[in-house]
């Protein structure tokens, strides 16, 4: 009999009270641009921007299934993975640059779950989360946020907050950029991160069709950290 979503949801409940919060594989990665003291590492994404790209999947290779070992395995990847057992965690202990990304990716998830309705269609959802992944961060309404056009949606990727921004809610855990520059240089990095990260998640809550996955949908109100972007 196949395992439920609540059966799985209940397994992750274990996991919380039987082992710690998973941390950055790429924690051990050298030569890695660093900004604030977030990590800029490369992503598998055609979207333009300052990351180094990394080589696409071989056809014969699932989204889902990328190996960790992998030249083309990334922090989205990581971030997908460890987000259903990360999310039961208040508590988590930084150990570097790379566990900062992971946590604004696993926040990032959160919020565009947030916005995933379970009668929501796929067409739908990659509309509501396209324009949640390039929209202000708190400077649009979300009706207005919704409604707004494509073009002034690009036109608004400089605007959600980063670190150093006084609406960024992890202020306390993530420095500023120096500079000018390095602001924006990580604004458009994190633009790729969210844009990226909202494809790929869509491809998994919608992958058994034009209904979203409960098994997702039941992580909808989990918190990582108690926080939220």
């Amino acid at each position: 009999m196949p395992v439920s979503f609540t059966h799985e949801t209940q397994k992750y409940q274990l996991i919380r009270l039987h082992a710690q919060a998973y941390h950055s594989i790429f924690l051990q990665d050298q030569d890695v641009r660093i900004i604030g003291n977030i990590a800029l590492l490369p992503l598998r994404t055609r979207t333009r921007g300052p990351a180094y790209a990394l080589p696409p999947l071989p056809a014969s290779t699932a989204a889902i299934d990328v190996d960790p070992d992998s030249e083309s395995y990334d922090p989205l990847d990581e971030v997908l993975s460890l987000f259903r057992a990360n999310t039961f965690f208040r508590n988590f202990e930084i150990k570097g640059p790379a566990d900062r990304l992971l946590i604004y990716g696993i926040l990032f998830v959160s919020e565009c779950l947030g916005k995933v309705r379970s009668t929501m269609g796929s067409r739908e959802a990659e509309k509501v989360i396209r324009e949640l992944s390039i929209m202000v961060g708190r400077g649009l309404s979300e009706k207005a946020a919704l409604k707004v056009t494509q073009a002034l949606l690009n036109a608004a990727l400089d605007q959600f907050s980063i670190p150093g921004d006084a609406s960024f809610p992890l202020n306390q855990a993530f420095e500023a950029p120096k500079d000018r520059q390095d602001a924006e240089t990580l604004r458009q990095y994190l633009s790729q991160v969210r844009q990226e990260l909202a494809m790929r998640l869509l491809q998994q809550i919608y992958m058994g069709g034009d209904t979203p996955s409960k098994w997702w949908l039941s992580f909808t109100k989990r918190k990582f950290m108690g926080k939220s972007l």
